[in-house]
């Protein structure tokens, strides 16, 4: 092939894929960069991008993290590793089977809706290995799927919740919960703040309300605006991008003296919440660690472990957790929050992971608009 004709190649896939980012690079020549490693993988998301500040920084993290690489910018990666963005989800396969074609050894989506994209590709690729996380449904060898135990994280986020609003003399607290697009994971996050909180405070009072998007912090700016002047205490976002408006507007309320609390999702968002030098507006985040996912499959590709398993990451192996970063938490609450944890490890806590099964437990709210499915 001329060289022209190369470079026109490269130019169809930049126009091909719109405004993601592609990297039009051989297998051989990654592999060549970062020997030590063995390893290519090409990171897919949605709309969001890594630039989230949440899931999909999380699973950035988790790459930069195995090939030792502390820049965040994709644009400077080296050639064993990259993202695409897709915008929308009729580019979902395009993308997938370009990377393919590209010859990645592995080759990681970013969330549930993923799950028909990767599955078409996995078939007509036997031999390329595919990550997804939070799915584990896709029955083929080639296909890794991780999930969570989201509901263990946002139930002690919950308690941490209802424990500061109780130290703050809060009479008939209100909490809030804003989540991205409907289903069964982030129905996760929901359910289980929600158990967190009527663990501490039986009576309080939820209100939840969906974006249907990762990416329009708008709508959850306003949403949580409204909740704030209605006398809500704390939101807890599960939305991705979308999330990053809720700390926005907690901000502007804690620097205007109004006691009001954004809750951080996926990666520790404390510093998203900085209003000043010293304080932040984000009273804890629910860490999900989707970064330990990447490496566990970056891992497992470099050692020839790979293989189509569902690997579930659950609060005693860290796969989720709290942050105690703020010092607003206090030791106290910190203790008694960790006293929580402990139960749920040895078992003395359960926490239910569906809408279904929370419905059942007594005083859970029968009016959310969470789904299983």
């Amino acid at each position: 092939m001329k060289k022209s004709q190369i470079l026109s190649s490269c130019l169809f896939s930049v126009v091909l894929l719109a405004s993601v980012v592609i990297s039009c690079h051989k297998k051989t020549a990654a592999t060549e960069l970062f020997a030590d490693k063995g390893v290519t993988v090409r990171l897919i998301t949605h709309s969001a991008g890594i630039d989230d500040k949440s899931f999909n920084t999380s699973a950035w993290r988790g790459i930069l993290e195995f090939y030792g690489d502390t820049r965040v910018n994709p644009k400077q990666r080296g050639t064993a590793y990259d993202v695409i963005v897709a915008q929308t989800q009729d580019m979902y396969v395009p993308v997938i089977k370009q990377a393919a074609d590209e010859g990645y050894d592995l080759i990681a989506a970013a969330g549930a809706a993923w799950d028909k994209a990767i599955y078409e590709a996995a078939l007509g690729s036997p031999q390329q290995k595919f990550l997804i996380v939070d799915v584990g449904w896709l029955k083929l060898k080639n296909i890794m799927q991780i999930v969570y135990t989201e509901h263990e994280g946002a139930y002690l986020v919950g308690v941490a919740a209802a424990l500061k609003a109780k130290e703050d003399g809060i009479v008939n607290p209100r909490f809030g919960f804003i989540g991205g697009m409907p289903g069964p994971v982030i129905t996760k996050f929901e359910v289980g703040y929600v158990q967190g909180i009527l663990s501490v405070l039986p009576n309080a009072q939820i209100v939840d309300y969906y974006v249907n998007s990762w990416g329009e912090p708008a709508l959850a700016k306003a949403q949580a605006k409204n909740w704030y002047d209605s006398g809500v205490y704390a939101i807890f976002t599960a939305a991705g991008g979308s999330g990053n408006g809720t700390i926005a507007q907690a901000m502007e309320y804690r620097a205007a003296g109004k006691n009001v609390w954004a809750i951080g999702v996926d990666s520790d968002q404390y510093e998203e919440g900085l209003y000043n030098d010293k304080d932040s507006a984000v009273l804890t985040s629910m860490l999900k660690r989707v970064n330990t996912g990447l490496l566990y499959a970056l891992n497992a590709v470099k050692n020839n472990t790979f293989k189509g398993e569902v690997v579930t990451l659950n609060i005693e192996s860290g796969g989720v957790d709290y942050s105690a970063a703020n010092p607003a938490l206090g030791r106290n609450i910190i203790d008694k929050i960790d006293f929580v944890k402990n139960q749920i490890i040895e078992g003395n806590v359960t926490v239910a992971a569906t809408l279904a099964e929370a419905k059942l437990l007594p005083g859970f709210p029968l009016n959310l608009r969470a789904i299983d499915n």
